[in-house]
This record gives C-alpha cells, structure tokens and sequence, in this order.
C-alpha cells in the first residue's frame, strides 16, 4: 500500500524510436517515389527499420511500426525504380520531339512517337 498522497512509480514505456522513423521514411519515400529521389529515402527507412526490428527484439515494443516501416520503405524503392524506368522509356521513344518551337509540335511529336505511326 502506498502512503497518503504518493502516486506508485509506474514503470517507463520503452520506445522505439528508429521503428517511428522508419515508418516516417518509408511514408516521404513513398510519396517522393514519382520524382524518383523516394528511393533515397527508401533506402534509409530499410537500415532503420532492420535497426528497429532487432531493437524490438530487445524491448518487447515497435515491432509492428518497424514492419511497416519495411515495408514502405520497400514500397518506396520498388515504386522509385519503376518510376525510373518509364522515364527512361518515355524519353527513349521522345527523344526526337525535344526541340520543339512550341508546346502542341510537342504535344503532336510524342503522340506520334508513342503511337507507333
């Protein structure tokens, strides 16, 4: 029993920082995937979510943030690389239709290249 007025110590909540991180970096990778750079990101969010993993393997806590930090960091990479690639296709099969003396030759250049006509 405790004395009148004193409150029981309660035990501090172990945190898991890295597993929070982890899911905040997967989540801007995934969003920044479009502009490619999400892989950056991705990448980051994959060493500090495997870091939290193993943390929450000591602490009992953040194992279910530090997963989907995984995998939203996985996400973000496999997003940021097919990204990649269509640009690379894109710009392959429009090459040609780069110098355009305005935006509806363009516009015509790619429609036709993309085509196939």
């Amino acid at each position: 029993m405790h004395a009148p007025g004193t409150m029981a110590a309660r035990p501090a909540l172990a945190r898991n920082t890295p597993a929070t991180a982890a899911v905040v970096l997967g989540t801007l990778g995934l969003f920044a995937s479009f502009a490619v750079i999400g892989a950056l990101f991705g990448a980051v969010g994959l060493v500090t979510g495997t870091i939290a993993l193993r943390a929450s393997g000591r602490t009992g806590t953040g194992r279910g943030r530090a997963l989907v930090g995984l995998l939203l960091s996985l996400a973000a990479i496999a997003v940021s690389v097919l990204a990649a690639a269509f640009i690379a296709w894109y710009a392959n099969h429009t090459q040609e239709c780069y110098r355009p003396d305005n935006l509806h030759q363009y516009v015509e250049c790619v429609r036709h290249n993309l085509s196939g006509h």
